[in-house]
């Protein structure tokens, strides 16, 4: 019993040894961590070229060996493969582009091998595969809509069907792209686009292409045929007073402290240009998304009793004594009636949004659904809230002369994909038969 006290901390110290020695062995050369192994995105189809990119990762005695290949009919080839000299290495990204043809892959069933092995005595290895699909066929575009007759400034539909499933699909108009949306014509799927072109546009300066690209990335594009109608828009010299100023001015300057200190005619040039674009780059960007169904019904309502005060495209030169301060493009209809008069929604829709925008001043945007939105703007009241669904005709707010107005009336615009657009087309029965209705059949 003497001796066992005597050899007891001798005992101890080995045990402690033992089990530090263990700790240490388990935690460094003989850890048993698997390396991580993380894809750039969820790849399930490999088309004509893809650019793939991977994260390698081992915490501990860091990464060894890495390996990526594809297989397909039982012959495997190697993409990359990296070993590395020494320990250390705990963090490898790399980035290789795959090129089936060049593989001699075919249309069919393929799997992407990627291995890691770490450097840890016991080779701890990862290995991760992902069965693929090898998709080298360009979908086809059937196109429903081959007439399309386009006013400047005007809208626009388009429809057509492709022979497989996109990921991608819709309109590219001189280099801006409208996604499509799904939808049922004549009882089989399609994608239909509805879209705007500027004021501006000429017959012979206008590309419109659909364009179709399926998981793969294989892209197809199809030349649209388009008549671009004659348009001519007028032109307005509007002179500044010094009431006008200093009746509006303050009201922006109290918004936006950057401008205190300032002149109104400098106010007035820093609204109408600077505030304008970005007011009408952020309505915009609110219709960005849409509803992915038709939301309106027949033809758009006019506001009632109201006379136009100015039409969409109009040119404005702004002159301020015999100097010309600033020039600004109309989109929209203004409309007057009685002071605070009521607004009605002009098709049934959601409402996407309530507030204040510069020189719109209060204002209601509604999403009608497929990328078709309204605008309401310089309201003295606000009848509605953001989410709320409105029916044609529902009151949503009242006339008035916030923002940049000079007198008591209603700017109402139209967004379509994207884009400003005439609303007085959407007032016509006979242009939505022709251009809307016609053109997609019953089916829709």
């Amino acid at each position: 019993m003497k001796g066992l006290k005597i050899y007891a901390p001798l005992l101890l110290a080995l045990l402690v040894i033992l089990l530090g020695g263990g700790w240490w062995f388990l935690e460094t050369i003989g850890e048993g961590e698997r390396p991580a192994i993380q894809l750039g995105e969820d790849i399930r189809s490999l088309g004509k070229q893809k650019v793939l990119t991977l994260s390698f990762a081992d915490r501990k005695t860091g990464l060894r060996t890495l390996r990526v290949a594809i297989a397909q009919d039982n012959k495997s080839q190697v993409l990359a493969a990296q070993s590395f000299p020494q320990k250390g290495t705990r963090q490898k990204n790399i980035s290789l582009t795959i090129t089936p043809p060049a593989l001699h892959l075919h249309d069919g069933v393929a799997t992407l091998t990627v291995t890691a092995v770490d450097y840890s005595l016991r080779k701890n290895e990862t290995v991760l595969t992902r069965p693929l699909t090898i998709d080298l066929t360009p979908p086809q575009i059937y196109l429903l809509t081959p007439t399309n007759n386009i006013n400047p400034g005007g809208s626009c539909i388009v429809a057509f069907r492709t022979s497989e499933a996109t990921v991608t699909g819709g309109i590219q108009v001189n280099g801006t792209f409208i996604q499509g949306y799904p939808a049922t014509i004549a009882g089989k799927p399609a994608l239909i686009v509805y879209f705007g072109v500027p004021p501006d546009t000429k017959k012979e300066g206008l590309g419109i292409r659909a364009i179709a690209r399926d998981s793969g990335g294989n892209e197809t594009s199809l030349a649209l045929p388009a008549l671009i109608r004659k348009k001519k828009f007028r032109s307005d010299k509007m002179n500044l007073t010094d009431n006008f100023l200093t009746q509006k001015m303050p009201d922006f300057q109290t918004s936006l402290p950057a401008l205190s200190g300032k002149s109104p005619l400098e106010v007035f040039t820093y609204v109408n240009g600077t505030m304008r674009n970005e007011n009408e780059a952020k309505i915009l960007e609110m219709c960005r998304k849409s509803e992915p169904q038709q939301l309106w019904e027949g033809t758009f309502i006019r506001m009632k009793n109201a006379s136009p005060m100015a039409m969409f495209g109009d040119k404005r030169t702004y002159v301020y004594g015999k100097q010309v301060v600033g020039e600004s493009t109309h989109f929209g209809v203004d409309l007057a009636s009685l002071a605070n008069a009521p607004v009605e929604a002009i098709n049934h829709g959601i409402v996407k949004y309530t507030g204040n925008i510069g020189i719109y001043g209060n204002m209601v945007l509604l999403d009608h659904g497929l990328g078709i939105f309204s605008v309401y703007g310089h309201l003295s009241a606000i009848n509605a809230k953001t989410g709320q669904r409105v029916a044609k005709g529902e009151v949503i707010g009242n006339t008035g002369m916030t923002g940049l107005a000079g007198g008591d009336h209603l700017h109402l615009g139209m967004v379509v994909g994207g884009r400003f657009v005439n609303p007085i087309e959407w007032w016509d029965e006979h242009w939505i038969r022709d251009n809307v209705t016609k053109k997609l059949g019953n089916g829709l």
